[in-house]
């Protein structure tokens, strides 16, 4: 059973290492755990999971390994004592539930039903609080009449079980998705790094302990405020073949709003050339220098392009390739720029990763990148943050 859960995570794409089973194993020895299958669920999501983008896998894993696993194995039918079944069926139903239950259907139809679910056992499990059990107080009985129980196995009869991991409830953090609002700033939050920075004004608790203790008075020690301290510059790609992802792009712009006190913006259209700018509306009356964005900002600023990289070749690689102005420079030696003035450089791409290969522009731009092309899904914005991080200026 536990083989058959190592490799089916392995499968599902979830690392899954010898020394995790022993760990996973030596615990349940140790009896760590409340004998219960929610326990036993958390700690092999413990044990096993280390990424969140990774625990909506997890729960599907252990569904499809632990659902039917009274039923699943082939235990052959035997025969049970008619009065241990209704000592049995005394012993779970309340004179309450039992009412209840008669008036769905006959007493033998009670009993029938108690003998079916026993049957599937090779012995006895009279009141049994063992990890799986039929016909006991274990709450991994499948169809079983402990009232908290949880169950695994079967469908469940009452309407009662705690199906932690049936309910899915990590789906929007899969990694394999295209992002949402929720978990855009999850991903971000990677690149995050802290110092302390402006003036001492927040309490240093532990540092006013130990000043304390040392001098025998009290001394209160302030200390700066913690604040992020990632530089980020934002290019936007918006237009024409990026009105379908308007929606996603500015749910990436807010939660990077959010989670960067120092970060900038501006937009640009298919590929970046000699200007940029940060009001749609104003794009040709308005317009930033992009040689004074490289002059203007340090080279510890990590950028973020935004865009779907389909285009023509040659508005990437040939001068007045652009389709909006005649552009003196080409695309590409701009996109050479920026990449060599900020190692930290990455471009999101919110088409699916399978469909680059269709577009050479997109070939293009990930080769002028260095290959630091992600799409804009979970993993792809994880990977990307991991790379920002990776590089420095």
């Amino acid at each position: 059973m536990f083989f058959n859960f190592i490799d089916e995570l392995r499968a599902a794409g979830i690392p899954a290492s010898f020394k995790e089973h022993l760990v996973l194993l030596e615990a349940l020895e140790k009896d760590v755990i409340e004998q219960t299958p929610e326990a036993f669920y958390y700690l092999s999501r413990a044990t096993f999971v280390k990424d969140e983008g990774l625990l909506d896998r997890f729960d599907q894993v252990f569904n499809k390994v632990f659902k039917g696993l009274l039923t699943d194995y082939g235990q052959r039918p035997v025969d049970i004592p008619e009065d241990w079944l209704k000592a049995v069926a005394e012993k779970f139903l309340t004179e309450e539930e039992m009412e209840k239950i008669k008036a769905m259907g006959s007493w033998e139809e009670i009993m029938d039903t108690l003998k079916k679910r026993l049957e599937e056992q090779e012995k006895r499990h009279q009141g049994g609080n063992k990890w799986i059990g039929t016909g006991g107080t274990s709450p991994f009985g499948n169809a079983g009449y402990n009232p908290e129980g949880v169950r695994i196995g079967g469908e469940s009869k009452h309407g009662r079980a705690i199906k932690v991991w049936e309910k899915r409830e990590f789906q929007n953090l899969d990694n394999t998705k295209e992002l949402g609002t929720r978990n855009i700033k999850v991903a971000l939050r990677r690149l995050r790094r802290f110092a302390r920075e402006g003036n001492p004004d927040e309490l240093d608790l532990d540092g006013t302990i130990e000043g304390t203790a040392k001098q025998g008075w009290l001394d209160i020690r302030m200390r700066a405020e913690r604040r992020n301290a990632v530089k980020l510059l934002l290019f936007l790609d918006v237009g024409g073949s990026m009105d379908p992802f308007i929606r996603l792009v500015e749910e990436l712009f807010s939660a990077a709003t959010a989670e960067f006190k120092n970060m900038e913006f501006f937009y640009f259209h298919n590929c970046l050339y000699e200007g940029v700018w940060k009001d749609n509306k104003r794009r040709w009356s308005d317009r930033t220098k992009t040689w004074d964005l490289l002059h203007k900002y340090g080279h510890d600023y990590k950028i973020i392009f935004v865009g779907d990289a389909a285009m023509s070749p040659y508005e990437i690689s040939h001068p007045g390739g652009s389709v909006e102005h005649f552009n003196e420079e080409a695309g590409a030696v701009w996109l050479q720029r920026v990449a060599q003035t900020y190692p930290a450089t990455v471009w999101l791409n919110p088409v699916p990763e399978k469909q680059w290969t269709y577009s050479q522009s997109t070939k293009m731009i990930k080769d002028l990148l260095n290959g630091s092309m992600f799409p804009l899904t979970l993993e792809g914005l994880d990977g990307a943050m991991r790379e920002l991080t990776r590089k420095k200026h």
